[in-house]
């Protein structure tokens, strides 16, 4: 098991916004209701998510490149960076996509990294209702020291 370190989060969040075709008016009808809130945190979304959100909202957005097109490896990678404290991914559960793998290790890089995810609008909304949303959180994140040694001892075992 993983020891935990302690990450501090300020008052203002880095947060990641994403959605697939079919949830992009849910994500926009959300991010309408609550741009108030999203205003005073920093926003990145992939592509045309990105595009629509600036537009609706009238906010500096921070757009990354469309999900096929590597978008949500590249919020994956600013997981692993700390550098996103929260991530709202309006995914179709129902319409199969052509990056489903991408889509299976973003949210699988959120959970190894310990990082708060929103799936649907009602997890969104219990999310941005939390006091936490406005105030500084000490998250804890693993420690995965020991799993990078293992896997060098390992490596080198097997070049005997």
């Amino acid at each position: 098991m993983a020891e935990e370190i302690k990450k501090e989060l300020l008052s203002r969040k880095t947060i990641a916004l994403v959605a697939h075709d079919n949830k992009k008016k849910d994500l926009i009808e959300w991010a309408k209701y609550n741009r108030d809130s999203l205003a005073n945190h920093t926003i990145l979304a992939t592509g045309t998510t990105g595009i629509l959100l600036e537009k609706t909202l009238d906010i500096k957005i921070e757009k990354l490149q469309s999900g096929p097109l590597g978008g949500d490896q590249q919020i994956g990678a600013m997981i692993s960076q700390s550098e996103i404290d929260l991530l709202i991914f309006f995914w179709d559960p129902l319409e199969a996509q052509p990056h489903d793998p991408d889509v299976k290790a973003l949210l699988r890089i959120a959970v190894v990294w310990n990082i708060p995810i929103a799936c649907n609008r009602a997890s969104a909304d219990f999310i941005f209702s939390s006091p936490l949303m406005t105030s500084e959180y000490t998250r804890l994140v693993p420690d995965y020291e020991n799993y990078r040694k293992r896997r060098i001892a390992t490596e080198e075992n097997s070049n005997e």
